[in-house]
Order: structure tokens, then C-alpha cells, then sequence
């Protein structure tokens, strides 16, 4: 009678053992996509519930996630190492869908089933679609910061073979700081190397600061950031900090790849006022256009659906015409950031429901295009120069411009969500 008991309990435990690890491939898919933590908790809690678990303890870093629950009488906890970060929307998308739509009645291997369909989907542009898509959008950054046809051309092409070496390099499973280097190497020494091409070949002289770091602006860790601030203001702070890390590193191995062409080419990076000033309506054109471009491009990078790419591109057109026009008004730039960051996170709290995604995969790329890594590229190289102040002055509005997106979107959130129990996540 004993045995059959502990056999009984050994089988129960087993159970709950294969669902806890489960609930930590989720938890740790949702992390590795980009999702924010306290969204990851939200959406583990759901389906912890689901699967007939009680009292779900969690801690989330971007390395791992460690779970703790109770079924009855049985208590198990277990842990879980994150593979290396990356930004996949879609993938968000296809994971909270899961937890909403998973029955009570689905046992534990058939979801671990849906977890590997989703984990092992292609993604929906190929290679050389991004790399397209990212090289428009470095152009556009160009343009966007002061600079002319020939600094957007060589921008474009250069941001295009950063990011097409950096796919083929990520797929090989490399270190994704030595990988960041080399691609911010070869965005801006191709970048260099057309600039100089086409002003010898008399197509206009270059000026090359606006260019040659928007070159590599799609290095940018925007996504991270983002979420960081979020996280943190949402009390997750280890998540935060490992998040905030990963971004400080990541951005100290783009400014290394781009010191290395500054040195040997020898250029500046501080930039020159325009040259030729355009009428206000074709000014206003073009930024638009640019705009457009820039959020589609990130957009794709992250792995957007279609419907999602085209939401973020005209939310990015309206949020970055409203900030410039703001900030040529005589608004500071921070300020204008806050305010358009509201505005880009209210309009989201609607249109993410009508386009049935996940509200991060319109809020974080529509506000992309207002991060200010000119500035953070400047910060580093300008240090590394021992322009103590001119580093400083970039630091100091690079830090400003983030924090002022960030405290956008959290102020849009309070407004339009009300407050939940984490075990009832936002719809």
C-alpha cells in the first residue's frame, strides 16, 4: 500500500516537474525576444494558472529566469539559463497568444509542442530584405541628421552591408559583442570608402559626421534600453540592470568597431550646421518620408508583421514631424521627446488591439527613431578623444532624450490601462 502511495507521489511530482519546466521555456522565450519583464511575469502568471499552479514566485534576469510553485500540497523550483538576447516581436506576439488562448485541458508536452513551432519559425523577411530595409533607414538617419544626397547614399549602402554581415555572422552563433565591432567596422569603413568614392568622382564633397555614424545607428540597442526604463520604473530592477548592462556593452562595441575607421581615417564627428536649407514644405517632406522609411526599417529588423511594419512607419512619420516641429519651435528636445512619446503610447493602447498585436511590438519601434544615438556614438568617441566636455554635453542629452521616451510610454500606460494583479494580464 505504501509503495503504491510513493508511487503515486513520484508520478504527481513528475507532473509538475515536466509543467514547471515548461512554464520556464516560456518565461525564458518571452525574455529572449525583448518582451519587458514585468510583462514576462504577467504573462507566466496566466499561464501558470492555467496549468493548475499556485503561488508563482519568479525572478527574471536577461541571463535567466528562476521559478518557484505550488500545486497542493507539492511545492518545486527550478531554473533556467536565457540564450543571448535578441528582438523578435513576432515571436512576442506568438507567445502571448499561446498563453491566452491555452485551455486548461492542454497538458504540458502538447504545449511544450506550440513552444517549439514558435521557437523554431523562420522569420519573415530574409537576409537581404533587412539589410535592405535597415540600409533605407540608415539613409534616412542621415538625412534626418543634417546630412546631404552623397552622405545618404553612402549611409545606406554602409548600414546595408553592416547589417547583411551581421546576419550571416549571428546565425554561426558568435560572441554578439565581437560580432557588433566587426559590423560597425564595416558600416562605417564602407560608408568611408563610397563617400570618398563619390566625391572624387565629382558627385559633391562629403562632410561625413552625419553619415558615417548614421551608418551604424541600426547597432543601436534601442529596444534594450527602452525596456529597461520600463522594467525599472515597473520594480524590476535586476532585470533592469542586466538589461541596462547588456546595452552599455553592446553600444562600447559599436563606438570600438567605429573609433578603429575614425582613427585610421581620421574624421570628426562633431557636426557642421547644413549647408543649403530647403523651403519648409519640402523640409517637412522629406523628414516625413524619412521618418516613414526609418520606423519601417527597425520595424523588419525586429520582425514585425506586415500590418504591424506599415502601423509603426506612419506612427514614426506623425511622432518624429511632431518632435522636430516641437523642438524647431523652441521646445528642448527632451521635453518634445516626453510629449510625443505620450502621444505615440496612447495612440498604441488602441491600435495594437485592432491590429492584434502586442502593444510593445507598436510602442518600442514607433519611438526608434527618436533615439538619440548620434549622440551616444558621439559620447564614446568623444571620450576616447579626451573631449571631456563635448562627451559630457552628448551624454547628458543622450541620457535625457531616453529617460524622456521611456517616462512617454509609462505615462501613456497609466493613463490608458487600468491596474491589474499580476495574474491577470493586460489585454
Amino acid at each position: 500500500m505504501a509503495s503504491s502511495q510513493d508511487h503515486d507521489e513520484q508520478a504527481t511530482s513528475a507532473v509538475l516537474q515536466d509543467a514547471l519546466e515548461v512554464l520556464l521555456r516560456f518565461g525564458a522565450a518571452l525574455m529572449r525576444a525583448g518582451d519587458t519583464a514585468f510583462r514576462v511575469r504577467e504573462w507566466m502568471s496566466m499561464l501558470a494558472r492555467k496549468m493548475a499552479m499556485d503561488n508563482l514566485s519568479v525572478s527574471l534576469t536577461l541571463s535567466g529566469v528562476t521559478v518557484g510553485v505550488r500545486r497542493g500540497a507539492e511545492q518545486a523550483m527550478m531554473m533556467r539559463e536565457i540564450e543571448p538576447p535578441a528582438v523578435n516581436v513576432w515571436r512576442i506576439g506568438a507567445l502571448e497568444q499561446l498563453a491566452q488562448t491555452a485551455s486548461p485541458s492542454l497538458s504540458a508536452r502538447e504545449i511544450a509542442t506550440k513552444l517549439l513551432e514558435i521557437e523554431t519559425a523562420a522569420s519573415l523577411y530574409s537576409s537581404y530584405q533587412t539589410a535592405a530595409m535597415i540600409g533605407g533607414a540608415c539613409g534616412a538617419f542621415a538625412f534626418l541628421n543634417g546630412g546631404g544626397p552623397l552622405e545618404v547614399i553612402a549611409a545606406g549602402i554602409g548600414g546595408g552591408i553592416g547589417q547583411w554581415l551581421r546576419s550571416i555572422l549571428s546565425v554561426r552563433g558568435l560572441n554578439q559583442y565581437a560580432v557588433t565591432a566587426l559590423c560597425a567596422a564595416a558600416a562605417s569603413g564602407s560608408y568611408a570608402l563610397i563617400a570618398v568614392v563619390l566625391s572624387h568622382a565629382g558627385f559633391g564633397s562629403a562632410r561625413h559626421a552625419a553619415g558615417f555614424i548614421s551608418s551604424t545607428l541600426f547597432l543601436v540597442p534601442g529596444f534594450p534600453l527602452v525596456a529597461a526604463v520600463l522594467d525599472l520604473v515597473e520594480y524590476q530592477t535586476i532585470a533592469a540592470l542586466s538589461r541596462f548592462a547588456y546595452s552599455a556593452m553592446i553600444l562600447l562595441a559599436a563606438a570600438f568597431g567605429l573609433s578603429v575607421i575614425i582613427a585610421l581615417g581620421g574624421f570628426d564627428v562633431a557636426l557642421p550646421p547644413p549647408t543649403v536649407e530647403p523651403a519648409i514644405w519640402l523640409k517637412v517632406l522629406l523628414r516625413g518620408i524619412a521618418s516613414f522609411v526609418g520606423g519601417c526599417g527597425f520595424a523588419i529588423l525586429y520582425n514585425s508583421s506586415i500590418r504591424a511594419v506599415l502601423a509603426v512607419g506612419l506612427l514614426a512619420l506623425g511622432a518624429n514631424e511632431l518632435r522636430l516641429a516641437l523642438h524647431d519651435g523652441g521646445m528642448m528636445l527632451a521635453p518634445a521627446t516626453f510629449l510625443v512619446a505620450l502621444a505615440v503610447g496612447l495612440v498604441a493602447s488602441i491600435l495594437h488591439r485592432h491590429l492584434n498585436e502586442p502593444r510593445i511590438a507598436i510602442t518600442v519601434p514607433g519611438i526608434i527613431i527618436m533615439v538619440p544615438g548620434l549622440y551616444a556614438f558621439q559620447m564614446i568617441v568623444l571620450f576616447n578623444q579626451g573631449q571631456m566636455l563635448d562627451a559630457l554635453q552628448a551624454a547628458s542629452l543622450c541620457g535625457f532624450v531616453i529617460g524622456a521616451m521611456a517616462m512617454g510610454l509609462v505615462a501613456a500606460r497609466l493613463l490608458s490601462e487600468r491596474h491589474v494583479h499580476p495574474e491577470q494580464p493586460h489585454k
